[in-house]
This record gives structure tokens, C-alpha cells and sequence, in this order.
């Protein structure tokens, strides 16, 4: 089993300076590289203190001069709002300076404030994202370029540099939904799940993506599907139930809610008296999403993901920095 880590650069509440944030998450990744991490998947958020990291491939080099074997990720880079040809120049030049280190993954994005900056009309987002992940790939496989679809049009380009990793790095989609699943499986792109599906969602997912992917008599040989869950480990569970219930207060008043136009599905849970209770989001995330308790619970909870959610790649979304020193330090050890 693999264990990555999604580096979120949130800064709340600006309390502190900027640098500090940066400075912060860099111990953090430095921490990794020295503890049997697979790779950080640095995230792209624009316009929000949720996350502040306009440039997964910027702060990607400044993480590859500070590490020595950690694979790099994007998680994702937002490949709609770029032009295809400058995103497959940047990550292959990545690729190129951090020695072939490089996981990329791309994402369409649903921030409706990102969309509206950019000019990019968010019914296009779809299309938009998926033409510029084929020509980027398309990029890095041919010597010349010629391409005329919906958005772009070039004839007899050299993007160059070229990956060092052959063909390519590899590639994963962003999948929050059964639509980007599907076209990730028909076109033979490997997905990345989560953070906020349930984890019945995202057993279910995983299932269309191998379906459409068989389909498009495409190989399921060697796949590896990361699936990112929130955490909070701590000595007890009630001390993780609060950094639980307070990470995911700050994810909804930031990022899943109404005014982003993303707010979490309505879920019920039968309780043993056999009520139905509806769930508000902070408990959803509590009981249906995040990975949350002792250290002894977590490793039970991660075990039993490993056959009801198919989990073989973890990638952790801690919800404090204790809570990654006390997964890398109590659990990790435990599932290597």
C-alpha cells in the first residue's frame, strides 16, 4: 500500500504571514521525504485563503530542491484554465529539473470565482478541461504537433522540453463525478477520487471507471487509483473527533458550500434504534468521508477501506499538522 499526502497552503484567517504558511508546509514535505511517502500532490487553488497556491509547477521546484525522493504531484494542475501547449511546456520541465519525479494530475475545477476570473464560461469547463489534457499528453508523445478541436488550433508545433520520464509522466484525472469517471476509463486515463465523496461514492466510482475502462478495451495493467481522505489522528478519539469537526467546519465554510454552487449531497444514516437522521455536512464528513480517532482506529479504519473502497493508494488531506506527525509517527509504520 502507498501513502501520499494532498498539501493544501491554507491560511485562515491570515493570522499569520504567507511565508509562514509556505515555510510551515515545507518541514511538513521535508518530513515525508525522509518517512516512506509515496509523493505530495501539491493543490491549485485560485482567489480564496482555502488554499493559497496559484502554481502547483512553481512550488513543485521549490519542493524538488528540498527533497530527495519524493515524487512530486499535482492534484491538480487546472487544465482548464490554461492554454494546453504552455501546461505541457511547464510540466515537462518540471519533469525534466526534479529528475523524472513528476505524478501529474489535472482537474477541470467548479469554483465558479475561478471560472468567471479567468473568462473561461463554466459550461465549457468540461469540454475545455478534457481537450487540454489530450493535447498535453499529445504533446509529450509526438516530435511535432498538429492539432484542430473545439478550442485549439496549431499545425506542425515542437513542444519541447520534452518529459524525461518516457512516454510521460504519469497521468491522472481528477474524477468528483460519475461523468468524469466514465470519460477517464473510455479514454484510458487513470483517476484520482476524493476528498469529499462518501466512501460508498467512491467504491462505486471506482467500479464505472474499471467498467468504462474495459469497454475501451483499454489495460487495467499496473493501475494505481490514489484516493484522498481528510484526517485527524490524535492520542484519543475525542481529541480527533475535535480537529475532525473543526477541519471540516473550515472545508465547508471555504470551499463545499452554496455560494460556491458545491455544496455537499443531502445523506442519511440508519441509526441503531433504526431512525433515519439526516446528516448536516459537518457530520457527513465525520461519518461518511473523513478518516478520524486513535491511532488504533485509524489503522482499523484504513484496513477495513482496503476492501470495501478498493484503497491501496492512500493520499492523506490531514486536517492539522498533528495530525500528520501522529500518522507518520503511530500509523505509517504499522501499513508499510
Amino acid at each position: 500500500m502507498k501513502f501520499g499526502v494532498l498539501q493544501f497552503f491554507s491560511w485562515p484567517g491570515r493570522r499569520v504571514a504567507l511565508e509562514t504558511v509556505f515555510d510551515r508546509a515545507l518541514e511538513r514535505i521535508q518530513l515525508m521525504d525522509r518517512t516512506g511517502y509515496d509523493a505530495v500532490w501539491l493543490a491549485e487553488h485560485h482567489f480564496t485563503e482555502y488554499s493559497v497556491c496559484p502554481s502547483v509547477h512553481l512550488m513543485g521546484m521549490y519542493v524538488a530542491e528540498r527533497t530527495e525522493r519524493l515524487r512530486i504531484g499535482t492534484a491538480v494542475s487546472l487544465a482548464a484554465f490554461y492554454h494546453p501547449l504552455r501546461l505541457a511546456e511547464e510540466v515537462a520541465m518540471l519533469d525534466v529539473l526534479t529528475g523524472g519525479r513528476v505524478n501529474w494530475g489535472a482537474g477541470r475545477g467548479f469554483d465558479p470565482t475561478e471560472f468567471r476570473s479567468f473568462g473561461v464560461p463554466l459550461p465549457e469547463s468540461r469540454p475545455r478541461f478534457q481537450e487540454a489534457v489530450d493535447i498535453v499528453v499529445a504533446a509529450w508523445g509526438n516530435e511535432r504537433l498538429t492539432w484542430h478541436g473545439r478550442y485549439w488550433d496549431f499545425d506542425d508545433v515542437e513542444v519541447l522540453p520534452k518529459p524525461r520520464q518516457k512516454p510521460h509522466p504519469p497521468v491522472w484525472v481528477a474524477a468528483g463525478s460519475d461523468e468524469a469517471a466514465a470519460w477517464a476509463g473510455e479514454r484510458g486515463y487513470t483517476v484520482m477520487l476524493g476528498p469529499h465523496n462518501s466512501f460508498g461514492d467512491i467504491a462505486a466510482r471506482h467500479d464505472l471507471f474499471y467498467e468504462r475502462l474495459r469497454a475501451g478495451n483499454h489495460s487495467s495493467e499496473g493501475r494505481v487509483i490514489p484516493m484522498t481522505r481528510f484526517l485527524a489522528v490524535a492520542d484519543t478519539d475525542r481529541e480527533a473527533e475535535k480537529i475532525a469537526r473543526s477541519g471540516a467546519g473550515w472545508v465547508v465554510a471555504t470551499y463545499k458550500n452554496k455560494q460556491k454552487g458545491t455544496e455537499n449531497p443531502v445523506e442519511t444514516v440508519v441509526t441503531a434504534d433504526g431512525r433515519v437522521r439526516v446528516l448536516d455536512p459537518i457530520d457527513r464528513y465525520l461519518e461518511n468521508v473523513a478518516v478520524w480517532g486513535s491511532p488504533e482506529r485509524v489503522v482499523d479504519t484504513i484496513q477495513m477501506l482496503r476492501e470495501t473502497m478498493y484503497l491501496d493508494y492512500l493520499m492523506l488531506a490531514p486536517l492539522s499538522h498533528s495530525s500528520l506527525i501522529t500518522f507518520t509517527e503511530k500509523v505509517l509504520p504499522r501499513l508499510l
